[in-house]
């Protein structure tokens, strides 16, 4: 269990490492050496885990899309505003997601290493497929394009952000994406119920965080 523990924690600082490089410098000027320097480990252990720079990026990538804050809640509406929300309060905090962002938007890497956009593609669709069943969607909702349309606003609205304000308006502007997209799509049963505000997503973040202080046991499992 220790040996294994280690192993958890080395591939957590390589990929961390990775990330502040490739959120810094890109993919193409990034380089290994930088990465171990950052990492504080050798060679041989991020080889271990990773066997070149394009399997880092996607380590990387494949980081971002974790379910860590995403909080089952009675309107699967409102779990994809949570999902969102959260998203946009964690991005100018976390490195990895930076990055993330970086390496999906590398149209010469992408060949290379990938993208998340189709995942984030796939986990709006899911939540809009569900939302329909229970009745929160209008009937001509297509839950894939209404996904596909979405994400294309919505690293629009992200460069926006990072552009004019260095991330500082991202929850304001991803508030405002929302309370735009909405309205066409949901129910009007549904939508009065829908909480967008800008600090929806650090509400949800505090809300998860302190559930993790009350079961520790639970979190570490």
């Amino acid at each position: 269990m220790a040996r294994q523990e280690r192993a958890i924690r080395t591939r957590r600082a390589v990929v961390e490492a990775a990330a502040a490089v490739f959120a810094e410098r890109g993919y193409t000027a990034a380089t290994i050496a930088e990465i171990l320097e950052r990492a504080g480990v050798t060679k041989g252990a991020l080889y271990f885990h990773f066997d070149s720079k394009e399997a880092l990026a996607r380590g990387v990538i494949n980081a971002q899309i974790s379910d860590d804050y995403w909080v089952p809640r009675e309107l699967k509406l409102q779990e994809w505003v949570d999902i969102g929300m959260t998203l946009a309060h964690r991005i100018p905090k976390e490195v990895i997601l930076l990055a993330g962002i970086r390496l999906s938007a590398d149209l010469q890497g992408r060949s290379l290493f990938g993208s998340a956009w189709p995942a984030w593609t796939e986990v709006v669709t899911e939540k809009l497929v569900e939302a329909k069943e229970r009745g929160e969607v209008l009937p001509h909702v297509t839950p894939q394009e209404t996904a596909e349309c979405f994400l294309g606003a919505w690293i629009g609205t992200q460069f926006m952000s990072e552009v004019v304000s260095d991330w500082t308006d991202l929850n304001d502007r991803i508030s405002v994406l929302y309370n735009h997209v909405l309205p066409a799509i949901a129910t009007p049963a549904a939508l009065i119920r829908l909480d967008t505000a800008p600090d929806r997503g650090a509400r949800v973040v505090e809300e998860v965080e302190r559930r993790r202080q009350e079961s520790p046991v639970a979190t570490e499992a």
